[in-house]
C-alpha cells in the first residue's frame, strides 16, 4: 500500500448537521447553506469513491423551547444532498460538540482513523465545537471550509455577518486546531 492509499485509509469524513431545518425555508435558515451543502456533497462523494469512512452526524434538539431540530420532523432529517447511503454511520447529537455523549469517537477509533474532514453547519457552533474537540484528541483535522455555513450573530447591539462569521471562525481554527482548505482540495 503506497502512502497516499495508507493515509486514506486512515481518514474519516465527518459531516456535521447538513439537515433541512438550516436550508432554505427550514426553521433556522444560514446563509450559503445551498452553496455549503453542494460543496460537502462533493467532498462526500469523493469519500465514497475511495471507500474511505463516513460519518454523517445530525442533532435533534430535546431541550424546552427548542424551534429547530426537533425530533420526528423533516426539518431533522439530513438534507437530501448528503443522504446516507446504507452502511454509513449516522449518529445523533444533542450539543454542539459532535462527540459529546455520542459514539462518534469509539466509531473513528473502529475506523482507524487518525485524521478527520469535517464540514457542516453552522461554522461559529458545531463545527467549531468538534473541531476543536478533535484537535484535544489527537485527530489531525482537515475543514472544508466552503463546505460549512453560518448565519449573523448579535452581540452588544451590534450585527456581525454571516460571512465574517464564517471567516473569523475558519481563521481561528486554521490558527491552530486545522488544516483549512477549499472542497476540491480535500
Amino acid at each position: 500500500m503506497d502512502a497516499r492509499h495508507a493515509a486514506l485509509a486512515e481518514t474519516a469524513l465527518v459531516l456535521v448537521d447538513i439537515q433541512n431545518d438550516y436550508f432554505p425555508g427550514g426553521a433556522m435558515e444560514l446563509r450559503g447553506a445551498d452553496a455549503a451543502g453542494t460543496r460537502a456533497a462533493v467532498v462526500l462523494g469523493r469519500f465514497r469513491t475511495a471507500g474511505a469512512g463516513i460519518v454523517h452526524v445530525r442533532h435533534e434538539s430535546a431541550r424546552p423551547g427548542a424551534t429547530f431540530f426537533l425530533p420526528g420532523t423533516p426539518g431533522a432529517d439530513i438534507r437530501a444532498c448528503v443522504a446516507p447511503r446504507a452502511g454509513e454511520a449516522v449518529l445523533t447529537k444533542a450539543y454542539p460538540n459532535s462527540f459529546r455523549e455520542t459514539a462518534l469517537a469509539a466509531h473513528l477509533e473502529a475506523l482507524g482513523a487518525k485524521r478527520l474532514v469535517v464540514c457542516g453547519m453552522m461554522t461559529h457552533m458545531c463545527v467549531d465545537a468538534t473541531v476543536r474537540a478533535a484537535f484535544d484528541m489527537g485527530y489531525a483535522v482537515t475543514v472544508a471550509g466552503d463546505a460549512c455555513a453560518t448565519c449573523d450573530l448579535f452581540f452588544e447591539g451590534r450585527s456581525v455577518a454571516a460571512a465574517d462569521v464564517h471567516t473569523a471562525f475558519l481563521a481561528a481554527l486554521g490558527a491552530a486546531y486545522a488544516t483549512v482548505v477549499a472542497a476540491d482540495a480535500v
